[in-house]
């Protein structure tokens, strides 16, 4: 079943740059403005080989990695917390309403004005992004614990934090890590985006940028490819991990591992 999906995402693809290709050599597509897929797909090539893209590729993922870490290391407690006392919950939920919708990229402003290292800039700004699916979907998976097994292991004298421990957690960590997984999309997205917006030393959004004003589009499309890469590997990695940690879940959803 994977191999077959695999083989039909890549015959999309596929057709999606034989389309653009067919565009460019027509002269539907102007490529002054968009170039030939092939034209692009040699820049990707190229830049695999290039040690100064390697290193903004590195600079990219360092601060994915550390805002991620973060992000998670912040929203799973709290959601842990806030879903097991529901008061604090209904206290802290409209404040989280209006926190969550606020774009990451607007306060980079504010961030700057706070920390003077562009690492820790970037690091807040994905770590606030990315912490509000893993935040959210831990507060799913703690209303997601069935009642009667909670009630069942109380029943036997047990008491609230053994059933946190035995029953609430390990209910709720398929959706922990789904949220993980969609947070792990965002930080990309957002430490790109913060590159771009921001500047610094190094990373993909600063080779675009760079790219962007030597009105190199080739080269812009072709690291945006590899963005585009990097976040479908993450993914990849991702969902093998949680088919793998949480078969019984999947199971249970009737989803086929």
């Amino acid at each position: 079943m994977m191999i077959r999906t695999a083989i039909r995402g890549a015959a999309g693809v596929a057709a999606l740059l034989l389309v653009a290709e067919a565009a460019g050599r027509t002269g539907l597509a102007d490529t002054r403005i968009l170039p030939l897929a092939s034209t692009v797909l040699a820049r990707v090539a190229e830049l695999a080989g290039d040690p100064e893209f390697l290193q903004d590729i590195v600079a990219t993922l360092t601060v994915w990695a550390s805002g991620l870490l973060v992000a998670v290391a912040l929203a799973i407690p709290s959601g842990v917390v806030l879903g097991s006392l529901p008061r604090a919950e209904t206290a802290l939920r409209p404040l989280i309403e209006i926190l969550r919708p606020i774009p990451s990229v607007a306060l980079i402003p504010l961030v700057a004005l706070l920390f003077a290292a562009d690492g820790q800039v970037k690091t807040t700004i994905i770590a606030y992004a990315a912490c509000w699916p893993v935040l959210i979907n831990t507060l799913y998976g703690m209303h997601d614990v069935d009642p009667l097994a909670r009630e069942t292991l109380r029943s036997f004298g047990f008491g609230r934090r053994a059933v946190l421990l035995r029953v609430s957690l390990p209910s709720a960590a398929p959706f922990v890590m789904t949220g993980v997984r969609l947070a792990a999309a965002v930080a990309l997205i957002v430490a790109i985006s913060t590159e771009l917006l921001s500047g610094g030393v190094g990373g993909i959004g600063v080779f675009i940028m760079k790219a962007g004003s030597g009105y190199r589009v080739d080269l812009m499309l072709a690291a945006a490819v590899w963005a585009g890469i990097l976040g479908m590997v993450v993914n990849a990695l991702l969902v093998r991990a949680e088919r793998s940690l949480f078969r019984w879940h999947l199971a249970r959803a009737g989803v086929v591992a």
